[in-house]
């Protein structure tokens, strides 16, 4: 199978977990509330075990010297920066406090999951293990952030139809993302090893900045202890 078709089949993957909202419109609020915090701790570890164990090890290979940690640390300012001025809401709770428009959560999912297919088509372009493990990373950090994302939606006044067909249709910018970046990587090659440690800067702010602090709210030991056993699995 060729590299651009494992890469439209795990960006069209990634893509489909918009459609969480209709598992989440069938639960009640306090059953999800409780599984999305196990969700957080899962991602967070596959992000973070996605970045140090694959990502730079494999960045490391491609740099002659230790250069790539300037990009990890441009990519970690990059996606605060870009929170900060689009302000990207990566929601973890069923009603969230709303700071800005729907409308603009809307373009920051979008440039989002565009960088998202950059990575993955990226990750493929080096070798199809590390596509596959980055695409199960990004998958298991946009189920709590899709369910997130989908409640902002309504909490901003979209109906809850409507809030999942603009969510799904914003979620398939990482298609876009995936097939111009196989394309960007096959007409300049050196462009992949420089997106590799950018990747990995961004795997390790989403989990630092977003995910983490959500974990470190619970305050019940058994819940603490249980969410840090899932944290270590997605290590």
């Amino acid at each position: 199978m060729s590299v651009l078709i494992w890469i439209i089949i795990s960006t069209i993957l990634i893509s489909a977990i918009a459609l969480v909202g209709i598992f989440t419109l069938a639960l009640k609020d306090k059953i999800l509330e409780k599984i999305l915090l196990f969700l957080v701790a899962l991602s967070a570890g596959a992000l973070i075990g996605g970045a140090f164990l694959h990502l730079l090890p494999e960045a490391a290979e491609q740099f002659e010297n230790a250069d790539f940690l300037i990009l990890v640390l441009i990519a970690f300012i990059f996606f605060f920066l870009v929170e900060k001025l689009l302000h990207w809401r990566h929601c973890h709770q069923g009603k969230c406090r709303v700071h800005t428009f729907g409308t603009i959560n809307l373009l920051g999912d979008g440039v989002h999951n565009f960088i998202d297919g950059l990575v993955i088509a990226a990750t493929f372009m080096v070798n199809i293990h590390l596509g596959i493990v980055t695409t199960v990373a990004l998958a298991l950090h946009e189920i709590p952030q899709e369910i997130g994302d989908f409640g902002v939606l309504v909490y901003a006044g979209f109906a809850k139809k409507k809030a999942l067909i603009l969510n799904f249709l914003i979620a398939m910018t990482v298609i876009v993302g995936g097939i111009f970046g196989y394309y960007l990587s096959s007409v300049v090659t050196s462009s992949i090893k420089y997106l590799l440690p950018l990747a990995a800067g961004g795997f390790i702010y989403i989990a630092a900045s977003d995910l983490m602090p959500e974990i470190r709210k619970e305050s019940d030991l058994v819940k603490s202890l249980i969410s840090f056993g899932v944290l270590s699995s997605g290590f």
